[in-house]
């Protein structure tokens, strides 16, 4: 994808719709695996993910078509294969969640180590155990995972710390076991409430999705049905931090603020007035942001990783200074480097990272470094003078369906070089 270039000091206003979630549709369409036969997907995002995990259920025999702007149609009852190919496998992180799926469904499967955004090391230790634990046979040596499961059964689970991919390959894997499977320890996001909603639909029984621990009776046969995917959350917050980074009034059609409460109250004490209903979310910042209380990333319910260089670039020009404690991964502040160049006062020392404020940013040439950081770019360039020009923005197109028309929706001038 081309440049992305933001010309910033002017002030927000103006509504857009919230995409369907990123980190939701991925797991649903490995869980269409389970379903042998048509899923209709509405509301899905049109995403590099998403076409990466297309491209890996039509490697696997699957058929996919999009129907108008945000509707994926999946068949997957001609199944013919259980590999995916290392090129596939290099491109998102979450392709691991479709080994779960595949040995639920075929018995066996051969995939190489996923790739996705370096931020650190996310070991997959926990699903291979876990799968191991539910009878699949698995063999990870060279970098190749070859799996054997002509027979899983359901079984008590526990998981040393709540991983999102480990409790969502888990879900799908016990979905094609005998018995009962128990998740214990498992994460609490909303993507796997999403997710178990999806399984439901489809005929399975599934119970306790949001809180600690998940329970998948195994077994029934699945079919196909019609979804839509949940609005994301992290897109959400993003527009909610370019209001509270430019100033403004913007409001996001379909947003949660249930799914982003830790976010909304941190920007509530950053001067943002910020009201929902069942439509969406409005929010209004009048003046620049105040400075906060240190915010610290963890598991949800608390502060989302996801988040946190979006909400780091919302407060570039806070009055004071704020903190921030990254707890998830070790190299979550790329982007650093990258908001410097536009005059960021920002000191980094291991996994703290203080915020001093500044009353001025300046344009710049800056480069993305991974999904959230690109979004963080977006969001300082908004307050910036003059003109930021952000290259790489391949890693942008990941997350975002188009980030550039959703902040023109929102009033702000973004443009793809040679539009």
């Amino acid at each position: 994808m081309s440049q992305l270039i933001v010309r910033g000091g002017r002030r927000l206003e103006g509504e857009t719709e919230i995409q369907g979630a990123k980190n939701s549709v991925l797991p649903i369409l490995a869980a269409t695996l389970l379903t042998a036969g048509q899923v209709e997907l509405r509301g899905c995002p049109r995403l590099r993910d998403v076409d990466a995990s297309v491209r890996i259920l039509e490697g696997l025999g699957c058929t996919a078509r999009w129907e108008g702007a945000d509707v994926l149609v999946v068949d997957t009852q001609n199944l013919s294969g259980c590999a995916i190919s290392e090129a596939l496998m290099r491109e998102m992180r979450s392709s691991a969640i479709f080994l779960g799926a595949i040995l639920a469904r075929c018995g066996e499967a051969e995939l190489s180590y996923p790739g996705g955004c370096e931020l650190g090391p996310r070991p997959i230790d926990l699903h291979l155990s876990g799968l191991r634990d539910l009878g699949a046979e698995i063999d990870d040596a060279g970098g190749v995972l070859h799996g054997r499961a002509p027979r899983l059964q359901g079984r008590e689970i526990v998981l040393s710390l709540p991983s999102v991919g480990a409790t969502e390959n888990l879900m799908l894997a016990a979905c094609g076991a005998s018995g009962v499977t128990t998740i214990t320890g498992a994460a609490q996001e909303p993507e796997i409430l999403d997710l178990q909603n999806f399984l439901s639909a489809c005929g399975a029984k599934v119970s306790g999705a949001g809180t600690s621990t998940v329970s998948v009776e195994g077994g029934r046969p699945l079919r196909g049905c019609t979804y839509t995917v949940m609005p994301d959350r992290i897109v959400a917050a993003t527009y909610l931090c370019a209001a509270a980074s430019a100033g403004g009034e913007v409001f996001l059609r379909r947003a949660r603020e249930e799914h982003l409460s830790t976010v909304t109250a941190v920007l509530r004490e950053a001067g943002c007035a910020i009201r929902s209903d069942g439509r969406g979310i409005a929010c209004v910042c009048r003046e620049r942001p105040n400075a906060v209380h240190p915010v610290r990333t963890a598991p949800y319910p608390g502060f989302p990783t996801d988040a946190q260089a979006i909400l780091m670039a919302a407060l570039l020009r806070c009055r004071g200074a704020a903190m921030f404690e990254e707890n998830m991964f070790e190299n979550r502040y790329r982007h650093v480097g990258e908001l410097a160049r536009m005059g960021a006062g920002i000191q980094v020392s291991g996994r703290t990272a203080v915020v001093t404020g500044v009353k001025r940013l300046h344009g710049a040439p800056v480069r993305c470094t991974d999904l959230r950081g690109g979004a963080a770019l977006c969001v300082a360039a908004l307050a910036a003078e003059g003109e930021t020009e952000i290259s790489e923005t391949g890693h942008i197109a990941r997350g975002y369906e188009d980030i550039a028309r959703d902040l023109r929706n929102l009033g702000a001038y973004a443009a793809w070089a040679g539009e």
